[in-house]
């Protein structure tokens, strides 16, 4: 913005390159899109990303049930464990073998996670999918609005970040320009430009 401000300043000093004004002229589209272009970029990634999220939500609710499992026992800790430090007593509690019958009526028997410690007999309930496989929970629409709101966000600071990359090439090559141009004038002044021997 100080490129901007400045040529705006000296917009009629006969010492004002064109290559300036270039770049007053990038710094203010520059500084528009990014105010304006990014936020809108981004406010619309958002948006499509949370429409899409919904239809995701409303096809998982569609798709998977809640079931109840009747637990028959607790899965057995392997014998040798690979990782002893890590591994606890208590996530072994809370693998079971449990029985449950889909929504299609199938009866399954499989391992499956506990919510918390559980005994034999004891019932929890889990999602699964119209043929009785065990699911994940589906999302729900506050987790979409939070993934939509993080999709967007970061569009717009992707956009605002590549626009700035963008005024940077623009005037790192302005600037090799402006070398250029200077380094012709000193060649065209002479090598003895400056001392003070010159004129003799």
């Amino acid at each position: 913005m100080r490129a901007v401000r400045d040529a705006w300043r000296r917009r009629h000093n006969p010492l004002l390159r064109r290559t300036d004004r270039i770049e007053a002229w990038v710094g203010l589209a520059t500084a528009l899109l990014i105010a304006l272009g990014a936020p809108s970029v981004g406010w619309f990634v958002g948006r499509a990303a949370h429409d899409a999220l919904l239809q995701t939500v409303r096809a998982q609710l569609e798709q998977r049930h809640q079931v109840w499992v009747t637990v028959d026992r607790p899965v057995s800790r392997a014998p040798l464990d690979p990782d002893p430090e890590t591994a606890s007593h208590r996530d072994a509690r809370l693998r079971v073998i449990g029985r449950w019958t889909g929504a299609d009526g199938t009866a399954h028997v499989g391992r499956i996670p506990a919510p918390r410690p559980v005994e034999p007999g004891e019932r929890f309930r889990i999602w699964t999918d119209d043929r009785g496989r065990v699911m994940p929970r589906p999302m729900d629409a506050g987790t979409a609005g939070t993934h939509a709101a993080l999709a967007g966000l970061g569009t717009a600071v992707a956009a605002g970040g590549l626009i700035e990359g963008g005024r940077r090439l623009v005037v790192g090559h302005l600037m090799v320009r402006r070398f250029r141009g200077w380094d012709l004038a000193w060649e065209r002044a002479g090598q003895d430009w400056g001392r003070a021997d010159a004129g003799n």
